[in-house]
């Protein structure tokens, strides 16, 4: 057969004509299986649009949530839910979140892509004192691919990511050679035994600081912590790590007198108490003790005193545990309008009582809260004015934040309580508005205070956001086992609050104090142990903790 000039364009074309009609069904069936597989990937693209723009959806009606539960905690409506349950809710929402995002990523390259790059933008470097351990991932082959010659390095891609190392305990064993002589009989020389916090005890100083900094300032009662031991085969009872805790109080004690006394020399200090629980044994069941705060931070006005709190237990509220607090303090006092603290200024050689503006507005709030309240209301509104003030001076030095308050704040003080007194006498006499204007009038002297001292802060929460951990300590507790329990709470949260307004690790600091004082350390040189102090001579001198172990 003569092949055509068609023919010959169209080389390997069958030229028998039910070859080229099995070939024209092939291309037909291809071409349906094609549009099939389009449609199909079209449907699945469709869904998984739907299923994303669901995600979306979701994710911004969390995010409004979420934005809702910020306000709740930071703005006007800050005290209608408890702190515990905010977090909760943002942990709860953000891993919803998260989840979704996750979900997403996980069908569409792109968008994993896109949301890595915005967190490593965003996300900040991790901090420069943790150690680094460096993987290189080099390239198998190291030759080029089209001439096979070597490849050199031009540069690095470099990230980070945080990895933990899961607590891990480990058993120090100290060995004491014996020597002799063989020419002198009865010649025995060995190095004397190291001193121990737990005499004849298994934990060393380090492991007492992590049950301390655990209880106290990650609130992990002792049992739980015993169950973690557990896990890793270390069988250890509560009450041996109870006793732990109250050997190392009894040798902290000494450090947290010497710093109540000087916090006591201080010329300003704050002041708060909250409730308790501790068991009573003699009832067997619980009583209501009380956790009593003197603090001081200089740091809004720039002072050079380091921050610090004390706490010490008191079974009672009364004015005779107000005085144990104090102890003859006459500077100025910081603190709510209780009369605890007005019946020890009232003493004559007491402290000058500055009070709190957060306390007379929350008497306001409670009431706004609760419904139509307008003298409430707008009572807010002109505390909101004093607060816009202090926010402009907070950091300057007491001279100008005297003058800023004088050419501000005196005229909103003098307008205010003029206002409230117009506002008493329209309102009837047992009228709660009137039991909350009435707090703020009989305390005008001490609430005017700041407006003539630049070092005086506008509230006491400086105090109540240390006395703040308590409140999930005894939720995860339950309670302190007695009135000692409670003493022993107070020496460790004393130096652990302390430690974290210094920006101090408390574990880090409990394992070398401890060890410095099990080994004598003199009284007279117990100012050095204080964590401001500690810190800074941490900084110049190689550490001297113990490592952590059993």
């Amino acid at each position: 057969m003569v092949r055509g000039a068609d023919d010959a364009m169209r080389p390997g074309m069958p030229d028998d004509v039910g070859a080229v009609h099995a070939l024209l069904l092939r291309f037909r069936r291809e071409r349906d299986e094609a549009v099939a597989q389009r449609d199909a990937l079209a449907a699945e693209r469709a869904a998984l649009a739907q299923e994303r723009d669901a995600l979306t959806a979701q994710n911004d009606r969390l995010r409004h949530l979420l934005a809702k539960l910020r306000r709740a905690q930071f703005g006007r409506k800050s005290e209608r839910l408890p702190g515990g349950q905010l977090l909760f809710a943002f942990e709860e929402i953000e891993a919803t979140i998260a989840s979704n995002e996750a979900e997403a990523d996980k069908r569409s390259a792109d968008l994993r892509e896109k949301r890595a790059a915005r967190r490593r933008a965003g996300r900040g470097r991790l901090p420069a004192h943790l150690p680094r351990v460096e993987v290189v991932l080099a390239p198998e082959n190291t030759a080029c691919p089209c001439c096979r010659g070597p490849l050199v390095e031009i540069g690095q891609d470099t990230s980070e990511r945080l990895e933990v190392i899961p607590a891990r305990f480990r058993v120090l064993v100290t060995k004491r050679p014996k020597l002799a002589c063989r020419a002198c009989e009865g010649v025995v020389v060995q190095a004397p035994a190291p001193e121990r916090l737990v005499a004849g005890g298994m934990p060393t100083e380090a492991t007492v600081a992590h049950v301390l900094v655990s209880r106290y300032a990650d609130h992990l009662p002792l049992y739980r912590q015993a169950q973690i031991l557990a896990r890793q085969g270390i069988e250890i009872g509560r009450d041996t790590l109870a006793s732990w805790v109250g050997t190392a109080a009894n040798e902290m004690g000494p450090v947290v007198a010497r710093l109540r006394e000087i916090l006591l020399g201080s010329a300003r200090l704050f002041a708060d108490e909250t409730t308790m629980p501790v068991l009573d044994p003699g009832r067997g069941r619980t009583k209501k003790g009380y956790a009593w705060a003197i603090a001081r931070d200089d740091r809004p006005w720039g002072g050079a005193d380091p921050p610090a709190v004390v706490f010490r237990y008191a079974p009672g509220r009364g004015r005779e545990h107000t005085e144990k607090l104090l102890g003859g303090y006459a500077g100025i006092l910081q603190c709510d309008g209780y009369a605890a603290y007005k019946s020890v200024s009232a003493a004559g050689a007491g402290p000058t009582l500055a009070f709190c503006w957060a306390h007379a507005r929350r008497e306001f709030f409670e009431l706004a809260k609760g419904g139509t309240a307008p003298v409430a209301e707008e009572a807010l509104r002109r505390i909101a004015a004093l607060y816009a003030v202090e926010a402009e001076v907070r950091g300057k030095p007491p001279d100008i934040r005297r003058a800023g308050r004088q050419a501000k704040s005196r005229a909103l003080v003098e307008d205010l309580f003029a206002w409230l007194e117009a506002q008493l006498a329209r309102l009837p006499g047992r009228a709660p508005t009137a039991n909350a204007i009435r707090y703020a009038l009989n305390h005008r002297e001490g609430l005017e205070r700041f407006l003539g001292d630049g070092r005086i802060e506008i509230d006491s929460n400086v105090v109540e956001r240390a006395i703040r951990p308590l409140v999930l300590s005894r939720k995860n507790a339950l309670f302190a086992s007695g009135d000692d329990g409670g003493e022993r709470w107070a020496t460790a949260a004393s130096l652990i609050e302390t430690c974290k307004l210094n920006n101090v690790d408390p574990q880090r600091y409990f394992a070398d104090v401890l060890t410095r004082l099990v080994n004598g350390w003199p009284q007279s040189r117990i100012d050095e142990l204080m964590p401001w102090h500690w810190a800074t001579a941490k900084e110049a001198r190689p550490s001297s903790s113990p490592e952590k172990g059993l």
